[in-house]
Order: structure tokens, then sequence, then C-alpha cells
């Protein structure tokens, strides 16, 4: 959801060719698989278009990305692990850093109803704005 909403972001401010964004999991639960199908109701509700199958992060994603934001502890952690020097650890923070109204992971909807599909969408809606207002006065 939130590289969906990233692309849509970027898109709309004609950003497209100074941006680029991926998703990825830091299991290999999901490789090949599209998002939830609750995901993508709410992101279309929301005028948010998925186009996106599951993969999981390696190592070649610390050169190929500025900046990885993991969506909870949990996945910071397993991020990290996978990093090996500082200048990589540099590149990975929480998505709710970027968050107006507050750090904290992003809760999972997975095992919630349409109200915390949405609460997640909010959370990551007005996140990835912030984020996207960072980035352009301060490139990476």
């Amino acid at each position: 959801m939130a590289e969906a909403i990233f692309k849509h972001k970027i898109s709309q401010q004609g950003l497209s060719a100074v941006f680029l964004a991926d998703s990825c999991g830091t299991s290999d639960y999901h490789i090949g698989d599209a998002p939830d199908t609750r995901t993508i109701r709410n992101a279309t509700k929301n005028g948010i278009q998925i186009q996106h199958l599951g993969r999981q992060l390696n190592r070649m994603d610390f050169n190929n990305y500025d900046l990885i934001l993991a969506m909870d502890q949990n996945n910071m952690d397993s991020i990290l692990r996978l990093s090996d020097t500082d200048t990589i650890k540099e590149k990975v923070k929480r998505m709710r850093e970027f968050d107006p109204l507050g750090t904290g992971d992003v809760p999972d909807p997975y095992y919630g109803g349409e109200k915390e599909f949405q609460d997640v969408f909010d959370i990551l809606d007005r996140t990835i704005e912030h984020l996207i207002t960072q980035l352009k006065a301060n490139p990476i």
C-alpha cells in the first residue's frame, strides 16, 4: 500500500522521473503474490491503484535505494540484520519517523477489518505526503 500511495503522489506532483519506489517484505512468505485483496479494495476506494507482486528484501536493495523504510520495529530489526555497514544502516528508517502526528509502528491490518485497513491507509497517506515534502526540500 505504501509503495502505491507514494507512486500516486509523486505522479500527481510530476516527480515520477525523480523518485523510484519499490516495496518488499523481510520474509519469504508472499514472494510472487499480489497484495491482500482487502488492501487492493481499500486502495481502490481511496483512488490508488496497486500493481505489485511480493518480493523479499535482499542486499542489493541497499545499493539500489537511498532510503529503506520499515513499517514496524520487527521489520526494522530484520532489515538491520542484513545491513553490514553504518553507511547502509543510515539509509534505514521507520516509516512513521516521517509521520507529522507521531512515531511508532504502522499497524498490520491483516487480522482486522475495513476500519483497520483504512486506518493504515490514513497513516501512510499523511506520512508519505510529509516524506515527499521533506525529500523535495532535502534530497538524499
